[in-house]
């Protein structure tokens, strides 16, 4: 996801992209990659990336409405539809230092992504690639060479995370049973 836009990581993190103009004034309808579109309202501005990396000059949000699994937001400066044309398919960007404080045992996405992941044993098993949430946990989507492994964030299987790895205690078979390897 974050490949499709080019922006510096270390100031900005993709929150989504928007998928189309809604209505005649100017509101736009976003997908947001975290699956949780009710979070937008937690932030006042928000900035929007073209696929070349220019990034706009940050937008306040004036309104915004959850519509299934996207929101509809009205930004500041997109007034009418025929502006809200013009940004289709560009990236939603929020200033990391605008990030709202988190509470113990909580976590931002991001701060998993790239992650190395061990066993209780210090065995690999690989590198965290995203997470998506399925109504129930997140899930850590896990690269290990060609395969994708499944493992869901719970405390009883994420135990713990020291130096910047992750270490998991996955019940028997799941490693196994969550990738997509045909042995």
């Amino acid at each position: 996801m974050t490949l499709d836009y080019v922006f510096p990581v270390d100031e900005y993190l993709l929150l989504g992209k928007i998928a189309k103009a809604h209505g005649l004034h100017g509101e736009l309808k976003i997908f947001l990659y975290s699956g949780q579109p009710e979070n937008i309202a937690e932030y006042d501005e928000l900035l929007l990336v073209d696929r070349n990396g220019v990034i706009s000059v940050p937008l306040a949000i004036l309104k915004s409405r959850v519509q299934g699994k996207a929101v509809i937001i009205q930004l500041a400066s997109i007034a009418n539809r025929t502006q809200a044309e013009k940004v289709e398919d560009y990236g939603v960007l929020l200033a990391r230092k605008n990030l709202a404080a988190i509470g113990d045992n909580e976590y931002y996405w991001h701060q998993y992504q790239d992650k190395l992941v061990v066993d209780l044993e210090g065995n690999i098993v690989g590198r965290v690639d995203h997470l998506f949430s399925n109504s129930a946990q997140d899930i850590l989507v896990i690269k290990a060479g060609k395969e994708e492994i499944l493992i869901p964030v719970t405390k009883d299987i994420l135990v713990g995370e020291a130096d910047g790895t992750l270490i998991v205690d996955p019940p028997p078979g799941l490693i196994e049973i969550n990738s997509n390897s045909d042995n």
